[in-house]
């Protein structure tokens, strides 16, 4: 009997994989300009960080978290998101008491949600995420906001539509969590079951549903930006002024509320405009979070962060037609004709690699005409051509395959002289 992969998994294979490396490069290149440090934490966590953090209310929480009890009878989950791990991480290892703040630290790795799988979401896939602790200063929001925004842009994404929000602090919360009660309760038995949950638990979270979304009630909901204080506009309006002066578009919508309850003031998402690009649009999310910290445990401190799915990423890329370089080719093929040769090959292949040469042999006893055939595949620059009789008189051919041109030299030189060669380029 065959074994399958699970469903909502997916294998990522050599000639793919190589554009996952390019954006992981990028986004640690970005990361380290922007100074913010890798943290890695577990791919598994006690349940209770993510109803107490992620909310009990999120359909994370209620049906997408794969939670099992292991055998000291605790329940575990394979997270579902990388913040909660972050925050937890940042209040047990009192990084709150570092002298460098805010901290800034970025993670990446698999996610886990138990959902329905579809085009470009999947049950195991993986998220590069940013959070920056310990600053109330809206433009670290600005900031966050940018360092997403300049991935997407310098890996060539040009069909891009950032969308902002304020869910405004505390009071301005609670009035208008008080206004959406009143206007859906009367006809709340007119909206799905996890709506009526909803409800009393987190009304602001019926905004987000996806399968009463064009209720007649949905379009006359008090908005968010009618009960915001003083502070909350002026905040608000403070993000608005940085990303105007950091030359980044952006659309206000009073309906973005994003899926975990933890986010107050700024929330955002990234979506990706291209054509054929599919229903689910967004490519990043994130927000302010302050009280999170507190909710585990830590003592008061301010959040925001956002979280992007690579996966996700790449089909932008594809939507957009764009074409990662992601084989540049090696340096050097070394071909071999006879025994004794084929031998010292595998010698003079590791005296090329720690060179700091990428270089390749023969290992199926092939012609020389499948080696250089599989030099071509391997698209190298060079190839090394050794025989037995030039192995005798201490000789080695080098052709470059851009141009042709072969040259013979001392194969005790060998390294020394393709070290010149390369040089040169």
């Amino acid at each position: 009997m065959s074994i399958s992969i699970p469903r909502g998994t997916q294998d990522i294979l050599p000639g793919e994989v190589e554009k996952w490396q390019l954006i992981e490069a990028k986004a640690r290149e970005l990361c380290e300009k922007y100074q913010y440090q890798e943290i890695r934490t577990p791919i598994f966590e006690h349940t209770d960080l993510f109803s107490r953090g992620v909310g009990d209310s999120t359909d994370i929480v209620q049906k997408e978290m794969y939670t099992f009890e292991d055998r000291g009878k605790r329940s575990i989950t394979l997270r579902p998101e990388g913040t909660a791990a972050v925050v937890r991480s940042f209040v047990e290892k009192k990084m709150f008491g570092l002298a460098g703040q805010p901290v800034k630290l970025y993670y990446m790795g698999p996610m886990f949600r138990y959902e329905r799988p579809q085009a470009g979401r999947f049950r195991q896939f993986v998220q590069f995420g940013v959070e920056a602790l310990g600053s109330n200063d809206p433009a670290i929001d600005a900031e966050v906001i940018s360092l997403a925004m300049n991935l997407y842009k310098e890996m060539g994404l040009t069909q891009l539509k950032l969308i902002i929000n304020s869910l405004g602090d505390k009071e301005s919360r609670t009035a208008h969590r008080e206004a959406l009660v009143n206007h859906f309760k009367p006809r709340i038995g007119e909206f799905c079951h996890d709506c009526q949950n909803r409800l009393e638990k987190n009304p602001l979270r019926i905004l987000d549903c996806k399968q009463d979304r064009d209720h007649e009630l949905m379009k006359t909901a008090p908005s968010i930006l009618e009960f915001l204080n003083d502070f909350s506009k002026a905040y608000f309006e403070k993000l608005q002024h940085y990303l105007t002066q950091l030359d980044i578009p952006f659309e206000v919508d009073a309906n973005l509320v994003r899926g975990l309850d933890y986010y107050n003031h700024t929330a955002f998402e990234i979506m990706s405009n291209a054509e054929g690009f599919g229903a689910i649009t967004t490519l990043c999310g994130g927000g302010r979070y302050n009280g999170l910290a507190e909710e585990i445990g830590g003592p008061e401190t301010p959040g925001i962060g956002f979280a992007l799915s690579i996966e996700r990423f790449i089909a932008a890329l594809d939507a957009e037609g764009i074409e990662l370089e992601v084989n540049q080719g090696i340096d050097c093929y070394l071909a071999s004709l006879g025994e004794e040769a084929k031998d010292y090959t595998v010698g003079l292949l590791q005296q090329l690699r720690l060179a700091g040469f990428s270089a390749e042999r023969d290992y199926l006893n092939r012609k020389i005409k499948a080696q250089f055939k599989a030099a071509d595949r391997l698209k190298a620059k060079y190839v090394a051509i050794l025989g037995d009789d030039e192995l005798k008189n201490n000789k080695i051919n080098i052709k470059n395959m851009a141009t042709g041109e072969q040259v013979e030299v001392d194969l005790g030189s060998f390294v020394q002289y393709f070290q010149g060669l390369k040089g040169e380029k």
